[in-house]
């Protein structure tokens, strides 16, 4: 079943008004894996997302762009981007047992969990597995996760499994929530100057949650940076999700010299499709669920060990097969950064091959997941690929299948930008 946006007429609104034209051809390059978009108004494109349902559509459809990927880029780089999200799925976790029951199950360290926290966890199967990559928000009476819309149903069933006696209570609530992002530099002053007075947005550090009100609409949100830039999740009621999105967008609506409660016009809320958010979150680093790993990966392969499994805390579902691989031995795969010396781009599922001594192509060592120009590069082409871990030294060569050629690429960590030396001057 097609989970839709309550904004899609909101979308075409927004095109109508500023006259936008998309590109096509410079847009297709930044489409999560190699899907094709479908051009539905003379001015905008949605792009289909995640597990099709009984092969007949999409789990949901993205806006690709809303007329130019450049300037919705740079409202990320220089201002705030307003991106809607209905490829995101909403649990809620109830009952006094919630915590301690989550703890036993998931990979990261919970015992802490206080109201106010979220943290960024697994959920394994028996043999290590991952069913989900989730983002658990403690509100204090209830837990809300942020997971793919295509993992809800299934980790709801999953997870209840394994409830017995324990005051716990597991619901998949995507139809009752929406999901809005806003990233960019100047996100938290968009976000306070929509939001009612004393929120506290501009204090809230990452992976800390607030209830907020914008628009007279009780929302929760979350601090996650996905960009190299600071990131907020917003879990907004679906039927009043327009409400926020108005107001959010309004901010970014200001004329030239104007300001609403202290936010100068610069301070720009734009609306921004899948292209603009997957160049950003390819710089930062940040690999998903369902397009760079997935069901069939171990924790150890995603590049995300550190950031989502704990191994300090007690016992949880797959924990045998994590900690052996932890002390014994390496995964056969893991996921890696390429930056191509070549202005060809490679796409999603383009094979990447050992290169000789002779600089001729040897043998097959992975696939490409991800791919884009790089802005803050200079347009450089980057990538993340899962190669054989053998075969994935950092600053070893390869070659990879880009626009009919075997273009060579240096192996490097996932993050591009900002690099070391730039988070550190």
């Amino acid at each position: 079943m097609l989970h839709e946006s309550p904004l899609r007429e909101r979308h075409q609104t927004y095109v109508r008004a500023h006259g936008g034209q998309a590109g096509t051809t410079a847009a297709a390059a930044h489409r999560p894996g190699a899907a094709t978009g479908t051009r539905l108004a003379p001015d905008l494109e949605y792009i289909p997302y995640g597990l099709a349902d009984q092969q007949t559509e999409p789990a949901c459809q993205l806006v690709a762009d809303f007329g130019d990927v450049q300037p919705e880029y740079a409202a990320i780089r220089r201002g705030a981007a307003v991106l809607d999200s209905p490829h995101r799925g909403t649990l809620l976790i109830t009952g006094k047992d919630r915590r301690d029951f989550l703890n036993r199950m998931v990979t990261q360290e919970l015992k802490d969990l206080a109201r106010g926290v979220a943290k960024q966890a697994f959920w394994l199967n028996r043999k290590g597995r991952i069913d989900a990559d989730l983002l658990l928000v403690e509100l204090g009476d209830q837990l809300l996760v942020d997971l793919d819309i295509n993992q809800a149903a299934h980790t709801v069933k999953t997870l209840s499994e394994f409830v017995f006696s324990e005051d716990v209570e597991i619901k998949d609530v995507s139809s009752r929530y929406h999901h809005i992002a806003v990233h960019g530099k100047l996100a938290a002053q968009v976000l306070t100057a929509a939001a009612a007075n004393g929120s506290g947005i501009d204090r809230l550090g990452p992976l800390r949650a607030l209830s907020i009100t914008i628009a007279n609409v009780p929302l929760v949100i979350a601090h996650r940076d996905q960009t190299a830039e600071p990131g907020y999740e917003l879990f907004i009621p679906y039927d009043q999700a327009v409400s926020v999105w108005d107001a959010l967008i309004e901010r970014g609506d200001l004329p030239s010299g104007a300001s609403h409660r202290g936010l100068s016009s610069a301070a720009v809320a734009r609306p921004i499709g899948w292209h603009a958010f997957n160049i950003a979150r390819i710089e930062a680093g940040t690999p998903l669920f369902n397009i760079d790993f997935g069901p069939t990966n171990l924790p150890h392969e995603t590049g995300l060990l550190s950031e989502r499994v704990s191994f300090t805390k007690g016992c949880y579902l797959g924990q045998e097969v994590v900690a052996r691989l932890e002390n014994l031995g390496k995964p056969k795969q893991i996921l890696v950064g390429l930056r191509v010396h070549s202005d060809s781009l490679p796409i999603a599922g383009a094979q990447v091959f050992e290169r000789n001594n002779d600089n001729s192509m040897g043998d097959q060592i992975g696939v490409v997941t991800s791919s884009t120009l790089s802005p803050m590069l200079g347009a450089v082409p980057i990538a993340f690929a899962m190669l054989k871990t053998a075969k994935a030294a950092p600053g070893a060569t390869v070659l990879v299948n880009a626009e009919g050629e075997q273009a060579s690429a240096v192996i490097s960590p996932l993050r591009f930008w900002p690099r070391e030396t730039d988070a550190r001057s």
